[in-house]
């Protein structure tokens, strides 16, 4: 199977399992949004999902967020991965929102990654989802699965994402994302050393 002809065969599949994919992390604006795209690092979004309502209910903005403290912060997500660290990164995060960007989450790149706790892989996330810029956000599913199906080298997240956005549409790319996030989970997952999914087979 020729490179274009694998790049079809592997969006048509993604597209008829998952035709319009919704975003995993509970939120209800663009700022909590962003705090559980923070919180999902190295965590799972069940887990997100299960600690934010109440972050949530307490503070759901940053003029919100900034009356809780640290403590306060890292009572409500201790649950989560690097809790410590990341219930400091939210509260001064919230700080920098209200007196650099008029408590509004920014549209931009370079903005979002000034962030404390937002790196590229995060930026790229809400670019994507939250403002529906062009991007191609690299997880740990996406990074296994580009490498299985001879999309990129695995090298590292950075090669692979210059590979799928070389390989892929632009204007596919946020929902790629999505999709290819769901099909590792639901059928190509890490544990299989040889895996058997429909794509897998059809592409070695």
């Amino acid at each position: 199977m020729d490179n274009k002809a694998k790049i079809n065969f592997i969006t048509s599949i993604l597209d008829s399992l998952y035709p319009n994919p919704e975003i995993p992390l509970f939120h209800t604006n663009n700022f909590t949004f962003l705090v559980a795209v923070m919180l999902s690092a190295q965590s799972t979004d069940k887990k997100v999902n299960e600690i934010t309502p109440n972050l949530f209910n307490k503070a759901d903005s940053p003029e919100k967020m900034v009356q809780l403290s640290v403590d306060e912060i890292k009572q409500i997500i201790r649950q989560i991965g690097l809790a410590p660290t990341k219930a400091k990164n939210i509260r001064r995060m919230s700080e920098l929102l209200i007196s650099k960007h008029k408590g509004l989450v920014p549209s931009s790149f370079s903005y979002l990654e000034e962030l404390p706790g937002v790196g590229h892989k995060t930026a790229s996330v809400i670019m994507s989802q939250a403002f529906n810029q062009p991007a191609f956000p690299v997880d740990t599913h996406i990074h296994r699965l580009a490498y299985r199906w001879g999309l990129s080298n695995g090298k590292n997240v950075i090669q692979t994402e210059k590979d799928l956005k070389d390989k892929f549409d632009k204007k596919t790319w946020n929902k790629l994302h999505l999709q290819i996030i769901f099909y590792g989970r639901e059928f190509c997952q890490a544990k299989k050393t040889e895996c058997l999914c429909r794509i897998c087979q059809a592409i070695k």
